[in-house]
């Protein structure tokens, strides 16, 4: 098979459409149904099959898929680790990371690497983990730290540590008032600025509340900047469902304080993954390592 086939119907299998391929891949529909072709004659099997005004793959399409990654996978790693010969620790990192672990674990592990290696570029794109786990899954990422989320074949992941999200508001709002610990109907009335539907963080709290019998939040800010959130409900009357790590240590946001809650408290584990067999430059691998060492001595 011809790998320039393989990266053509990698694309036309995720944009599942034959003149969105043609546009992305500056060449022709017949040239790329030519290269389908090719590859369904090696195969001896339809690839696509119509869906709508679009294509879709066949069961034979979505085993050559894996396939054809996987080999993308191999040849791009040993691009990569020829390149990296004799080098030592210098290149780029391609990093993903969460935004409480870009802000709590990251600035002192990248200190590190930066004193090691200063010829060391590192991209970070920061993001939550159905962002960034399609990312490193093709291959656009070579680490991705995030939360813990149930294994997952091809990926190896290494833990890093516990993150408690509490209820959090500021230090001069009237739920601090009431009583010393408080239930989760006591919350009911009060405005929430909180993250979209989607978010692990916000599903959590919004069933949680659910499985109380309770109505969900009253969210009155939404957003989808995390980090935005301490500093706005430092200034408003606003509860919201932050990490406690911005509640202590010297990182923290000063004019919050935490609502104790005990029905609403979600328990997390961040990690750092990457791919199972993937080839790792020296700077992406002692990258790796300062996480990892960081998360022991903690």
């Amino acid at each position: 098979m011809d790998l320039r086939d393989l990266r053509y119907f990698e694309t036309i299998a995720e944009l599942q459409h034959l003149g969105r391929a043609a546009e992305r891949l500056h060449r022709s529909q017949p040239a790329l149904t030519s290269s389908i072709r090719r590859l369904e004659a090696d195969c001896g099997a339809a690839l696509f099959e119509k869906s709508g005004r679009g294509i879709r793959l066949t069961e034979a399409g979505r085993v050559l898929l894996k396939w054809a990654r996987r080999m993308r996978f191999d040849v791009e790693d040993a691009r990569r680790e020829l390149g990296t010969l004799g080098a030592g620790l210098s290149g780029h990192v391609r990093l993903g990371i969460v935004p409480t672990a870009a802000q709590f674990l990251l600035p002192e592990v990248a200190r590190q690497l930066l004193e090691e290696a200063p010829g060391v570029t590192l991209h970070t794109a920061v993001g939550l983990i159905d962002t960034l786990g399609p990312k490193l899954r093709a291959g656009e990422l070579d680490l991705m730290v995030a939360t813990q989320l149930s294994p997952e074949p091809g990926f190896r992941s290494h833990p890093l540590a516990e993150d408690l999200i509490v209820v959090a508001a500021s230090e001069h709002h009237e739920i601090h008032q009431t009583r010393p610990t408080l239930r989760l109907a006591d919350l009911g009335g009060h405005a929430w600025a909180l993250q979209p539907p989607g978010a692990p963080t916000r599903d959590w709290l919004d069933h949680t509340f659910e499985r109380h019998g309770l109505p969900r939040p009253h969210v009155q800010v939404e957003t989808t900047m995390l980090l935005m959130l301490p500093a706005l409900i430092a200034h408003t009357r606003l509860l919201s469902f932050i990490s406690r790590h911005h509640l202590q240590g010297p990182n923290r946001v000063h004019g919050l304080k935490e609502v104790p809650v005990l029905e609403a408290q979600m328990r997390r584990r961040l990690v750092v993954t990457c791919r199972e067999g993937a080839f790792l430059s020296p700077a992406a691998q002692r990258l790796l390592d300062l996480f990892v060492s960081a998360a022991h001595t903690a």
